[in-house]
C-alpha cells in the first residue's frame, strides 16, 4: 500500500511539474496602492496569482518605502516585482529645473506648453540634471530589496505622429510632422548636433526630412537608457522597459530605436486598436520585434484589454477599446507563435470574466514557433 501511494504521490508530482511547464510566462501592468490595506492588496496579488500572473509591473510613484511594501505583499503571493515608473514624462517637482524640460520646434517648452495633454512634461534626454535625476530616483528604488528589477516608461519623446487611431479623438491628421510635436529644439540639442553634424537644424526649411537629425535623437534616448542600465545592474537588479511596437513604428512616432538598449527584456505594447488594426496584427509586429533583437532577450507582447466588451462598438475612445474576450486567443497564440517569450496585460482589471476564461486556455497551450 505504501508502495503505491508513493507511486501516486510521483505522478501527481509530475503532473504538477508538467502543467507549470506548459504556462506561458505572463506579466501585467498595475498601479496603487491608493487607500488598499495589505489584506486588500494581499487577496489582490493572491488572485492574480491564482489567474496565471507571474510578475507585476507595479506603478507605485516615486517613494521607494511605497515600493518596499507592496513588493513584500507581491513576493508573499509569489510573483515578481518590476516598479513601473515613467521616465521622461515628469511633472513640476523641486528636484527638477524647468530648463531641463524639452522645447519644440516652435521653441516652446513642453512644461509650459505640453503637447496633447497637460500631462506631457517630457523632459531633455540630452541635459546632464535630466539623467542625475533619474539615476537618483531609480538607483534608490532598485536598492530596495523586495524589487527586482525597474521598468521603464515614456522613455522616449512625444509623439511626433500619434498613432492613427487616436487621431479622431484629438481632431488631427498627422500625415507629417508637425512642428508643435517635434522634440527636442533647445540650445543644448541643436548645437549638440551642428558641432556633430554641420548642420544648423533650426535653419533647415524641413528637419523632418534630415535623418541625421532623426538619428541624433534617437542616440540621445538610447543613451539614457544605457546608462541608467548601469546604474540599476549596479544594484543587482534587472532592467526592462514598455515601448512602441516595431521598433519601426516606435522610431517614426516617438523616436525609441529600443533594439538597440542595453535590456534585460521588452515589452512592447502591441496594442492592435491604436493602430487600427485586427487581433492577427499582434502576431505580424511580435516577429518584426522578436527579429529586432537577434534573440539577445526577451519580448513580452503587451496586450491592451477591453473594459467593457458589450459596449465597444459604440466607445468612441480609443483608450477604452481593446481586446474583447474572443480575440485575446489569437492576440496570444499569434505572439508565441512568432516568438514571444510571454505576454504582459493592461490591464488585469480591465479583464472581464469571459476575458479570463479564454485567457487560461490561451497561458496552457504549447506554441509551436513559426
Amino acid at each position: 500500500m505504501k508502495r503505491v501511494l508513493l507511486i501516486l504521490v510521483a505522478v501527481l508530482t509530475m503532473f504538477s511539474c508538467s502543467e507549470e511547464r506548459i504556462k506561458i510566462p505572463v506579466y501585467a501592468w498595475t498601479g496603487g496602492p491608493g487607500d488598499a490595506t495589505d489584506q486588500e492588496l494581499s487577496a489582490t496579488f493572491k488572485d492574480f496569482k491564482e489567474k496565471g500572473i507571474d510578475g507585476l509591473m507595479y506603478n507605485g510613484g516615486q517613494n521607494p518605502e511605497t515600493y518596499k511594501r507592496v513588493g513584500a505583499l507581491v513576493k508573499e503571493a509569489g510573483m515578481e516585482f518590476h516598479t513601473w515608473i515613467p521616465t521622461m514624462v515628469q511633472g513640476e517637482n523641486p528636484k527638477i529645473a524647468k530648463e531641463l524640460y524639452a522645447f519644440n520646434r516652435n521653441g516652446e517648452s513642453a512644461f509650459d506648453k505640453p503637447a496633447y495633454v497637460d500631462y506631457y512634461k517630457f523632459l531633455c534626454p540630452n541635459k546632464e540634471g535630466t539623467y542625475e535625476f533619474l539615476a537618483d530616483l531609480y538607483g534608490s528604488v532598485a536598492a530596495v530589496e523586495e524589487v527586482d528589477g525597474i521598468h521603464l516608461d515614456y522613455i522616449r519623446f512625444p509623439d511626433v505622429i500619434l498613432a492613427e487611431g487616436l487621431w479622431d479623438k484629438y481632431g488631427l491628421v498627422m500625415d507629417r510632422e508637425f512642428p508643435e510635436y517635434d522634440y527636442c529644439y533647445c540650445d543644448t540639442c541643436t548645437l549638440d548636433f551642428k558641432e556633430k553634424t554641420g548642420i544648423d537644424i533650426k535653419e533647415v526649411e524641413d528637419p523632418s526630412q534630415v535623418q541625421e537629425w532623426k538619428q541624433f535623437r534617437y542616440d540621445l534616448i538610447t543613451n539614457m537608457v544605457n546608462r541608467l542600465s548601469k546604474v540599476v545592474h549596479a544594484k543587482g537588479k534587472v532592467l526592462n522597459a514598455a515601448v512602441f511596437p516595431g521598433p519601426t513604428i516606435a522610431k517614426k512616432l516617438v523616436r525609441q530605436e529600443w533594439n538597440k538598449w542595453d535590456l534585460d527584456a521588452v515589452y512592447p505594447m502591441n496594442y492592435n486598436d491604436f493602430y487600427l488594426k485586427g487581433p492577427e496584427w499582434v502576431g505580424e509586429v511580435t516577429k518584426e520585434e522578436v527579429t529586432s533583437v537577434n534573440g539577445s532577450k526577451p519580448i513580452y507582447s503587451g496586450l491592451f484589454i477591453c473594459p467593457n466588451p458589450e459596449n465597444k462598438t459604440n466607445e468612441n475612445d480609443p483608450e477604452n477599446h481593446g481586446l474583447l474576450p474572443s480575440e485575446i486567443e489569437t492576440a496570444i497564440r499569434s505572439s508565441m507563435e512568432n516568438g514571444a517569450t510571454g505576454i504582459c496585460l493592461f490591464t488585469p482589471g480591465r479583464m472581464k470574466a469571459e476575458h479570463w476564461m479564454a485567457f487560461e486556455k490561451a497561458i496552457y497551450t504549447v506554441y509551436s514557433k513559426n
